[in-house]
């Protein structure tokens, strides 16, 4: 469900792998039984249209049952946990100009990576609250 890279890509407005994201949502917050129906009744290619027509947009992403946004939500929080800083002190580096500078180009490059992936899945968080 997941695909190759085994994540979903996010966006500043929207979920960029918005297919997989909503089929792995929908199966794990469904209940087993839920699940074996589904999986009965070939549901993977039923529900196609459905999805082609829903964008998990910022505003979407707000309006997921609670169940899904739990799922997120702590989801999202094992991510940022797996970073070995948090968002403030990426904050405080970069606001140094002074141990910025000390920084060669490739660790402020990836600075700047880290920062914005940051501040990404903050923002999803305050969306799935």
């Amino acid at each position: 469900m997941v695909g190759e890279e085994g994540a979903f890509v996010l966006g500043w407005d929207e979920v960029l792998t918005e297919e997989e994201l909503s089929t792995t949502l929908k199966v794990l917050c469904m209940s087993e039984e839920e699940f074996k129906e589904y999986k009965d009744q070939d549901g993977w290619e039923d529900d196609s249209e459905e999805e082609e027509n829903s964008t998990l947009s910022n505003e979407a992403l707000s309006r997921l049952k609670a169940p899904c946004k739990k799922l997120l939500y702590d989801s999202v929080l094992l991510t940022l946990e797996s970073y070995g800083s948090d968002l403030k002190a990426e904050q405080d580096l970069l606001s140094n100009k002074e141990a910025y500078e000390r920084l060669s180009r490739r660790e402020q490059q990836a600075l700047h990576v880290r920062y914005g992936q940051k501040k990404i899945l903050h923002q999803l968080l305050e969306l799935v609250q």
